[in-house]
């Protein structure tokens, strides 16, 4: 099972959230009851509706992380599934994400980042 299959799996159980499929047509969506909040896209990639306010709030902390991918204009941040700890690092956003949500309630919808973000494989990198 992937890391990013067991990371839909420990959101499925959390309250209030449900799986289903992405509007935007590629992979899983975990959603409320009010927008998606996740995409998964692959075995390895996420797409997580962050909102322009949390990640304005959050730029410097996402930007330092060689798991996560801004695009510019985007709410949303792309989050690379390479490990249990990459995982963990998307559930604690997705937390952030739903309070983010709750102050922005009825906003529209923004497109993910679906075929704008790649990831090099961090396995080419040598540790120092």
């Amino acid at each position: 099972m992937s890391v990013a299959h067991r990371a839909m799996e420990r959101l499925r159980e959390w309250p209030d959230l449900d799986v289903g499929p992405a509007c935007c047509g590629m992979g899983r969506a975990v959603r409320t009851a009010e927008c998606e909040i996740v995409h998964f896209h692959s075995d390895r990639d996420a797409d997580l509706h962050l909102t322009e306010p949390a990640i304005r709030h959050l730029a410097a902390h996402l930007g330092r992380s060689t798991a996560i991918r801004l695009v510019p204009e985007s709410q949303w941040v792309t989050v690379h599934l390479d490990t249990e700890r990459d995982a963990d690092v998307l559930l604690c956003l997705v937390s952030v994400a739903l309070q983010a949500h709750a102050r922005c309630a009825g906003a529209a919808p923004h497109r993910c980042n679906l075929n704008r973000v790649t990831f090099p494989d961090r396995r080419d990198y040598q540790m120092c």
